[in-house]
């Protein structure tokens, strides 16, 4: 049987094709992978449009067209190919119109095991929305020439500071482990309204869970606690006071919603204690006013006990403010 560019066999001529394929970065953005069920969709570009409509229809046929969607062996999928069922499709995720972002990251340590960056509000960890090119993970690899770079842990798209990130694949979890264990020392800082009648330091601590009905936010609900924070003081800085923060667990949007259940919700929070705008809804001037400031671990590869602090600074607590915020 011959085959020009592109053909299938039929199950029974040949072994299914393995499972992995290794795909070089673009732009520090790794190949993602999406498997093809058994359904109506006659072609490629007609799975993918209904699967994956992140992309309008004719930008997948454009990306087809170019050679951008690969099957299992490494082979270009054009875009009225059958489509594949039982096998997958690899593609690399980004947007045409990817935006902007109005900071960059800077690295605060790097050695053969580690890296520390220090990440701008805006920027999400790993590639996510409308963020691919511009997620820090993506702008490392490629800025620095680490393609097996990985994040040990992650902090919210809106928060900056401190992100720690494993050089080699085969140490990541152990730096994972650490978290694991609440060996990691994270401090933040925020800035949020000044009530003097919180006594401070003290512990607040709550059950969190997944909004069921808005998937991009948390809530406190009755039951058992999963969250710990401490805060330890506050610097007044007129109507708001800078906090000093310490999450003891890792709860998503933790700190977010431990000030905002005591009446302190985080300058820039367009989320807690209300949802103001939606998720993707960008204000380049009013930041969230959390920053993860410093955190300390014996490192688990040299034994070398670490301390990193992060160089930003938070635009409320410097007096840059937009005054109908003050």
């Amino acid at each position: 049987m011959a085959c020009g560019t592109w053909c299938f066999i039929a199950p029974d001529r040949v072994s299914r094709p393995a499972r992995t394929l290794e795909l070089p970065l673009r732009e520090g953005v790794a190949a993602s992978a999406v498997a093809v069920p058994a359904g109506p969709w006659p072609t490629v570009l007609d799975f993918l449009a209904a699967r994956l409509p992140a992309l309008s229809r004719a930008d997948w046929h454009a990306r087809l067209a170019e050679g951008d969607v690969l099957d299992d062996t490494g082979r270009a999928v054009p875009p009225h190919a059958p489509c594949p069922h039982g096998q997958r499709l690899h593609y690399w995720r980004w947007h045409a119109q990817e935006p902007a972002l109005p900071e960059q990251e800077a690295i605060v340590f790097q050695d053969d095991w580690l890296v520390v960056a220090d990440k701008p509000h805006f920027m999400p960890v790993t590639p996510s929305g409308r963020f691919a090119r511009q997620s820090l993970l993506a702008r490392l690899r490629h800025r620095l020439g680490l393609p097996h770079l990985s994040p040990v842990h992650r902090i919210d798209r809106d928060t900056a500071g401190l992100v720690l990130l494993a050089v080699q694949p085969h140490t990541r979890g152990a730096y994972q482990a650490l978290f694991r264990a609440r060996t990691v020392h994270k401090h933040y800082e925020a800035v949020a309204p000044h009530r003097p009648d919180l006594a401070l330091p003290r512990q607040h601590a709550s059950r969190l869970e997944p909004d069921p009905e808005r998937f991009f936010i948390s809530r406190e609900v009755p039951g058992a606690p999963n969250s710990l924070t401490e805060l330890s003081g506050a610097q007044v800085l007129g109507r708001h006071a800078l906090y000093q923060l310490r999450p003891v667990t890792g709860q998503r949007h933790q700190l977010r919603l431990h000030m905002a259940a005591l009446g302190r919700p985080i300058l820039g929070d367009v989320f807690y204690p209300e949802v103001r705008h939606a998720a993707g809804v960008d204000d380049w001037q009013r930041p969230l006013q959390l920053l993860a400031r410093r955190i300390a671990f014996t490192d688990p590869v040299t034994g070398q006990a670490r301390t990193f602090e992060s160089g930003r600074q938070l635009a409320a607590a410097q007096g840059r403010w937009p005054d109908a915020d003050a």
